[in-house]
C-alpha cells in the first residue's frame, strides 16, 4: 500500500468519526474541558490550533496521576515510551526511534528540552518533574521548531517561573513501602512589584526492589535530590527576565542486572541462594576494590543556568534570547555478568558541558501573516570512560564452556591453575592445535585476578543555526506554515584507550590461537613466561600488550582523533483546514536530519590505529494528517493522526566485541496511528484515553524486517478522575490502566544468527517483553472547609504485574545476557500543605 493510499484511508475514517461527534449538544460551562495553552510554534495557542501531533499535560494532572519522572509520563502519552535503567542510562523512544547513547561522538534523535534548552544528552537528560507548569510532547520531525537534535520528536518541560503578584507556598511529604519517602517544598516570593524569586525541592528515597544475596543495599534504589532557584524581572512593560539554576544529584544503588544463565550462588562453597527470575534476588559485587573501592551504583550530578529575555518592541515584533550552560558527571559502577563470580565488572564514567545562545524574532500584528526567524549557536565538550576489570580464570572458563549450568563451581575450583591449564588445552584442541603441556601450565600461572584495561571517547561539537518559520492564514478557515533551518557544525572525536596494569594474558591467548605456525607457539610459550603480564614490551619481548574489551592506542594510552565538519536543511510544511472554531484538520510534510556521525573506535590490534567511522546523516521524510475536535460543548476533546515516516541511511547500533558502535543499517519504515482523549461527562467525572499504533522495521539490510527496539506496535492509556463531596470535603479517586505489546530490546531482536560480533554467541532467543499492563490507583482527600491542605493514598502496579524493562546489556557481548526488573507494587500516603 502507498504512503499516500494508506494515509488517506486513515484520515477518511478518522474525519467521518469526528463529523459524527460533532453532532452533540452543547452543555453547561461548568463541565467544559480546559484547554491548555502551549508554545510549541513558539507563540501562545491552544492545542486545538497547533497542526502537529501534540500531547500536553498540565502540572496539576501530571500531580494527579502521580507522575515524577519521564518513564511514568511515557505511560499516558502515545508514540513516546522511556525506559529508565537508572538515571545515567535512560532510552527516550518516540514512535519508534530510541535516543540512549552515552558515547560522546553520538547525536541524539529525540531532544528533550528545560524551558527551550537542549539537555538531550543521554546521561544528563533524565531529570525530576517538580514544579511543572506543564510538559509539551511534539512527534514528528521537529528541527525547524525545536533544533538539530529533535530528528523524529521533542519533549518540553516548561517550569514554573517565579511571579511577583503573589506570595506563595507549598510543603508535600510521602511515605510508603520499601522506606519510600518523599519531601517537596516551594516558596515563590515577590520581593517588588517587578521582581520575584521561587525556590522548589524535591528530595526521594527508596530501597532497591532487588536484594542482593551477596550482602549491602538492595539493588535499583532510588536516591535523589533536585533543587531549582529562579528569579523573574519586569524593569518595564515591555521588557522580562527569567533566570533559572537547577542542581540534581543521584546516588542510587547498583543496576540489578540478573543472569538468565546462572543461579545466584556462594561464590565460595558454590551453595546456590536463589533462583534466576529477574525479580528475585541477585548475586553481585565490584571485587578486587574496582575504581578505588567504589561500590555498585550510580553517582550523578547535573546543574544548569538559563536566562530567558522576552523584550516586546512593538506590538507585532518580540525579540527574545535564550542563554544556558550545563554540566553532567555521572560514573556507574556495574556488575554485568549478572551471576556471583567477580568475572566481570564495569564503570561508565561520563561527563559534559555544553554553552548556548539563540536570538529569536517573532512578528504578530493579528493579521494574516505571523512569523519568526532566529540564528543559534551551540557547544559541547563530553567524554565517555569505561574501566573495565576482569578475571582472567572465569573469563577462560566461561569462553571454554565449562562454568557449569545453571550453578557455577566455587571460586576455588575456577581459579586452580591445573583446572584453567586443562582448559587451555582443550580451548587449544578447538583450534586443531595440540598445546604443549608446560606451555599450558605457564599461562594458567599467569592468567589474572583481576585484569585493567579502560576505553574512552571524547566529542567536541560547535553547530549554528539559521532558522525560520511562517504561517499564512489565506482565508479564516485555511492556513499554511513552512519553515527551514540549516545546520553547520564541526565535530572533533577522540579515543584513547589502554591496559591498566599489563598485558592481558588471556587476550593474547586468544589473538594466537588464530595465528599460524610457527608464530602460535612462539607467542604462547612468551606468555607462558613468568611474570609474562608486567615483562615490558621490547626488542628481546617483543609481545604486544593485549587488551580484552579493547586494544591499546599508541603507547598505551594515546589520544587518537578525527575531525568532521557536517552541514544540511530540514524543513515542513503544513496545511491546516479550521472548518469552525472547534474543529480542525492538517497534513503536513516534513524533512528530519540526524548529523552525520563520526564514530571513534579503539585499535584493532594493540597499539595499531584508533578506528574512525564515518556514518552517513540519517534523514525521515514525514507525512501526517491529523485532526483535532472539542465536541459535545467542550465537554470532550478528541485528537487523532496517521503518519508514514521512510528513512535513509538508518543509523544503528552494533555490538564488537563488548563495545556499541554506530553504523549505517540502510533504509526502515515506520508508520502509525496514535489518538488521545479527554472526556468531562460530569462536573465530577474526568475521562481521558490515549492509544497508539506505531509498525516501524527494517526495509534493508542485515536487520531487515526487524522491529526497532523499545518499540511496542501497540500502547493504550484509560484513566479516569472520579470525584464525589463525602465527610464534609471532597474525594477523588484517579484509577489509570496502562498497556504496551511485545517489544524488543534490541534492534537486532536477539536472533543468534544476526550475533556474530559478540565476544561468544547467545544462542538463545529469549530478550523481549510479552505484552503487559500496569494498573495504578489514587485516591485523594480536600476539606471543603479548608483548602490548605489535602491527604491521600496510592498504590502502583497495584496488580504486581512482573516484568522485564532491559535484557541483554553488556552480559550478552559475553554470551550471558542479564535481565533487569521491572516495578513491582508500590503504596503509600502522602500529605500535602499549601498556603
Amino acid at each position: 500500500m502507498t504512503t499516500i493510499r494508506r494515509i488517506s484511508l486513515f484520515a477518511a475514517a478518522g474525519m467521518a468519526a469526528l463529523s459524527a461527534a460533532a453532532a452533540s449538544h452543547a452543555q453547561d460551562a461548568a463541565s467544559q474541558i480546559d484547554e491548555i495553552v502551549v508554545t510549541a510554534q513558539k507563540r501562545e495557542q491552544k492545542t486545538l490550533d497547533v497542526p502537529m501531533a501534540l500531547t500536553a499535560y498540565r502540572g496539576d494532572f501530571l500531580e494527579k496521576i502521580g507522575v515524577q519522572e519521564f518513564d511514568r509520563l511515557s505511560l499516558f502519552v502515545p508514540g513516546f515510551v522511556v525506559q529508565n535503567q537508572s538515571p545515567n542510562n535512560p532510552g527516550f523512544v518516540m514512535r519508534g526511534i530510541t535516543s540512549d547513547s552515552g558515547d560522546s561522538t553520538v547525536e541524539p534523535r529525540v531532544s528533550v528540552f528545560q524551558d527551550g534548552v537542549s539537555i538531550s544528552k543521554s546521561r544528563g537528560s533524565y531529570i525530576e518533574l517538580f514544579d511543572i507548569q506543564r510538559i509539551e510532547v511534539a512527534k514528528g520531525p521537529q528541527s525547524t521548531l525545536f533544533g538539530r537534535g529533535a530528528l523524529i520528536g521533542a519533549v518540553n518541560v516548561i517550569q514554573n517561573k517565579a511571579d511577583p503578584s503573589a506570595l506563595d507556598w507549598r510543603l508535600r511529604a510521602e511515605y510508603g513501602n520499601d522506606n519510600y519517602g518523599l519531601f517537596e517544598g516551594m516558596a515563590n516570593v515577590p520581593v517588588t512589584p517587578d521582581l520575584a524569586v521561587r525556590f522548589a525541592g524535591r528530595f526521594k528515597h527508596r530501597d532497591g526492589p532487588v536484594g542482593n544475596l551477596l550482602g549491602g543495599e538492595p539493588l535499583g534504589s532510588t536516591d535523589t535530590g533536585a533543587l531549582r532557584l529562579s528569579a523573574h524581572w519586569t524593569p518595564t512593560d515591555r521588557l522580562t527576565v527569567d533566570l533559572i539554576g537547577n542542581y540534581e544529584a543521584d546516588h542510587p544503588t547498583g543496576t540489578a542486572f540478573k543472569s538468565n544463565t546462572f543461579d545466584p550462588t556462594n561464590p565460595t562453597t558454590g551453595q546456590v541462594l536463589g533462583d534466576r527470575s529477574p525479580n528475585s534476588p541477585a548475586a553481585l559485587s565490584s571485587g578486587y576494590g574496582f575504581e578505588g573501592g567504589a561500590d555498585l551504583g550510580v553517582k550523578r550530578y547535573v546543574q544548569g543556568v538559563t536566562a530567558l529575555v522576552d523584550y516586546r518592541i512593538s506590538d507585532a515584533f518580540k525579540l527574545s534570547s535564550i542563554t544556558a550552560a550545563r554540566h553532567f558527571q555521572s560514573e556507574e559502577v556495574f556488575d554485568p555478568d549478572g551471576f556471583s563470580l567477580p568475572m566481570l565488572t564495569f564503570a561508565e564514567d561520563a561527563r559534559g558541558s555544553q554553552y548556548s545562545q539563540e536570538f529569536r524574532l517573532n512578528y504578530d500584528e493579528g493579521g494574516r501573516f505571523t512569523w519568526f526567524a532566529g540564528v543559534s549557536a551551540f557547544g559541547e565538550n563530553g567524554r565517555q570512560r569505561v574501566p573495565v576489570q576482569i578475571d582472567e580464570r572465569y573469563a577462560l572458563a566461561l569462553i571454554a564452556g565449562q562454568i557449569a549450568r545453571p550453578d557455577p563451581q566455587p571460586a576455588a575450583v575456577l581459579a586452580n591453575p591445573a583446572f584453567s591449564a586443562a582448559l587451555l588445552k582443550g580451548l587449544a584442541g578447538s583450534y586443531g592445535y595440540a598445546l604443549p603441556t608446560p606451555i599450558a601450565q605457564g599461562v594458567a600461572a599467569n592468567l589474572k585476578a583481576p585484569h585493567l584495561e579502560s576505553y574512552a571517547n571524547f566529542g567536541e561539537t560547535t553547530a549554528y543555526d539559521v532558522y525560520g518559520d511562517v504561517t499564512w492564514r489565506a482565508t479564516d478557515k485555511i492556513e499554511i506554515s513552512a519553515g527551514l533551518r540549516y545546520t553547520t557544525a564541526d565535530k572533533t572525536s577522540r579515543v584513547s584507550s589502554a591496559v591498566l596494569n599489563g598485558r592481558s594474558v588471556l587476550g593474547g591467548v586468544m589473538a594466537a590461537l588464530s595465528l599460524p605456525e610457527p608464530n602460535r607457539t612462539a607467542l604462547l610459550a612468551a606468555l607462558a613466561a613468568p611474570g609474562a603480564a608486567a615483562i615490558p614490551q621490547s626488542a628481546g619481548y617483543p609481545v604486544p600488550l593485549f587488551g580484552i574489551v579493547a586494544q591499546p592506542t599508541a603507547n598505551n594510552g594515546d589520544k587518537q582523533s578525527a575531525d568532521l565538519t557536517d552541514d544540511g536543511l530540514t524543513w515542513r510544511l503544513v496545511g491546516r483546514y479550521k472548518p469552525s472554531p472547534t474543529l480542525s484538520f492538517y497534513a503536513s510534510y516534513a524533512r528530519g536530519r540526524r548529523p552525520e556521525v563520526l564514530t571513534a573506535g579503539a585499535p584493532s590490534t594493540p597499539q595499531g590505529a584508533a578506528r574512525f567511522m564515518p556514518v552517513s546523516a540519517e534523514t525521515v521524510d514525514s507525512y501526517e494528517i491529523g485532526a483535532k475536535a472539542l465536541l459535545d460543548g467542550g465537554r470532550l476533546s478528541l485528537e487523532g493522526a496517521v503518519y508514514d515516516y521512510e528513512y535513509d541511511h538508518f543509523q544503528t547500533t552494533v555490538q564488537q566485541g563488548a563495545l556499541l558502535f554506530t553504523t549505517d543499517a540502510g533504509q526502515a519504515q515506520s508508520y502509525g496511528f496514535e489518538g488521545q482523549a479527554t472526556w468531562r461527562p460530569a462536573p465530577w467525572a474526568d475521562l481521558f484515553a490515549a492509544y497508539g499504533y506505531n509498525h516501524g522495521r527494517f526495509s534493508t539490510g542485515l536487520y531487515k524486517n526487524n522491529q526497532f527496539r523499545l518499540a511496542p506496535d501497540h500502547k493504550l492509556s484509560v484513566g479516569a478522575a472520579l470525584s464525589v463531596q463525602a465527610l464534609a470535603g471532597r474525594f477523588t479517586f484517579t484509577p489509570t490502566y496502562t498497556w504496551q505489546s511485545k517489544i524488543f530490546f534490541d534492534d537486532d531482536n536477539d536472533i543468534p544468527a544476526l550475533q556474530k560480533g559478540h565476544l561468544l554467541p547467545d544462542l538463545v532467543q529469549d530478550e523481549y517483553q510479552k505484552p503487559y499492563g500496569l494498573l495504578d490507583l489514587r485516591l485523594d482527600y480536600q476539606p471543603s472547609f479548608s483548602s490548605n491542605w489535602s491527604v491521600g493514598a496510592f498504590v502502583t502496579n497495584a496488580l504486581d504485574e512482573k516484568y522485564i524493562k532491559d535484557a541483554g546489556n553488556t552480559g550478552d557481548a559475553f554470551g550471558i545476557p542479564t535481565f533487569i526488573a521491572g516495578s513491582p507494587r508500590y503504596y503509600g500516603v502522602t500529605v500535602t500543605i499549601r498556603r
